[in-house]
């Protein structure tokens, strides 16, 4: 049983890694139903959240059904996330993340997410303040390194173990790497070959089918796994990889309606979520991903992305479900 702070995840959970601009309430209501056994929400600011800018809050937003949920927050400024991490604690997630994985320039560069991993001893004083200032689980989500010639995630996770982390993610790449490239699960082994460690491991990067997941689990030791980018548009991915888990067979596939329907909830939510006209914008980006490889649907993507009534969309599903009836995935 793999076990943050005092909650059990099972023998071996799959967790939903924190996305930006995609892993809200809506898309994480569609995971859950799915398999996810742990969600995160997208990273959120820690000077957005002391400043209550409004985007900021917002990403504050959990509901019963999502539980076990954590928060993430990044920043670059040790006082600035104390203060992040108290309002975090007052909205009753079940555990708070720090990111320290973001590669993007304008995050990395100002010294927060990967960018940490510049200066580790700040990341470990960073850390110990975080710790202290709540009461509810903390874990990290980090990178190998910044680059080949700087890594040092052994080390890294023993000292952030050290000052009262409860669960570590590693993304199996440097931030150099950002996204390209094959992630290096190896030194996930070497992490978890560390005689001092006894915190949870969850290893992140490339898991993208069932077959490579049960690969990955037996050859490299970790407690769980953290799924990213292939479940965006595609959140039958948990359930997949727990039936090949146990039976060694790969699940039928959504279905054309089934599709739809997974569509239209995720719709539905964002809508209830943000109001009409702010759930149907932030919706747009997500329509490819569900019918990914349906044959000349860029008319309907087109008509999709500039709808703008809830309505509209709806009757365009319906559409789409007459027109392509037939097709098989």
């Amino acid at each position: 049983m793999v076990k943050i702070g005092n909650l059990e995840l099972g023998e071996f959970p799959l967790l939903l890694a924190p996305m930006e601009d995609v892993s809200d309430p809506p898309f994480r209501a569609v995971c859950k139903e799915n398999g996810a056994d742990l969600m995160y929400t997208e990273f959120i600011s820690s000077e957005g959240l002391i400043r209550d800018a409004v985007k900021s809050v917002q990403k504050l937003d959990i509901f019963e059904y999502e539980r076990p949920i954590g928060i993430q927050i990044f920043g670059n400024e040790i006082e600035s996330m104390r203060e992040a991490a108290s309002i975090v604690e007052e909205a009753g997630p079940d555990m708070l993340d720090i990111n320290y994985g973001c590669p993007v320039n304008k995050v990395a560069c100002k010294g927060a997410g990967a960018g940490i991993l510049l200066d580790i001893d700040k990341m470990v004083r960073m850390t110990a303040e975080i710790v202290k200032s709540v009461n509810i689980p903390v874990t990290v989500k980090t990178r190998l390194g910044w680059s080949q010639d700087t890594i040092r995630i052994v080390e890294v996770a023993e000292r952030l173990q050290d000052v009262g982390i409860q669960a570590i993610s590693i993304h199996a790449r440097t931030r150099q790497q950002m996204y390209k490239g094959e992630a290096d699960w190896s030194y996930l082994n070497l992490v978890k070959d560390n005689p001092r460690l006894h915190i949870p491991v969850f290893g992140n990067g490339d898991i993208d089918t069932p077959e490579r997941a049960k690969e990955y689990r037996e050859k490299y030791n970790v407690d769980g796994m953290m799924i990213g980018r292939a479940s965006i548009g595609y959140p039958w991915i948990f359930n997949e990889i727990k039936h090949f888990f146990a039976t060694g067979e790969k699940l039928a596939g959504p279905d054309l309606g089934e599709r739809i329907r997974v569509t239209k909830k995720h719709l539905d939510f964002s809508v209830e979520w943000k109001g009409e006209k702010q759930g149907i914008l932030e919706m747009r980006r997500h329509y490819t991903n569900y019918f990914r490889g349906m044959p000349n649907f860029k008319p309907f993507r087109t008509q999709m992305v500039t709808a703008e009534s809830y309505q509209e969309v709806v009757a365009l599903l319906e559409e789409v479900g007459e027109v392509y009836a037939d097709y098989q995935f």
